[in-house]
């Protein structure tokens, strides 16, 4: 954990292990754990490319991890910023 990228690399990435592992607990999940391959290595690609490449294309790969979270996976839901808690957390 020596720079930035590392940082924000891990708390991306244990964010979307918190949410795949709140979605497991689901009595029927509505997601298979494929999905969260694509995340996983977009979080691990970003660091590479911001360790060693350049700063501007890490950055760039942990928004489109941000929007594959947000469109594929749908959090936050619908409900998150007006503080619901009910629905099975796909936004639907």
């Amino acid at each position: 954990m020596e720079t930035i990228w590392d940082w924000l690399t891990v708390i991306a990435f244990g964010g979307l292990v918190v949410l795949m592992l709140n979605r497991s607990t689901q009595e029927k999940p509505v997601d298979h754990l494929a999905q969260y391959l694509v995340p996983a290595a977009g979080c691990a690609i970003a660091n590479y490319i911001g360790n060693n490449y350049s700063d501007v294309i890490a950055a760039i790969c942990l928004v489109l991890v941000a929007a594959y979270v947000y469109k594929v996976l749908k959090w936050p839901p619908a409900d998150f910023l007006r503080g619901g808690s009910q629905g099975d957390g796909r936004g639907e």
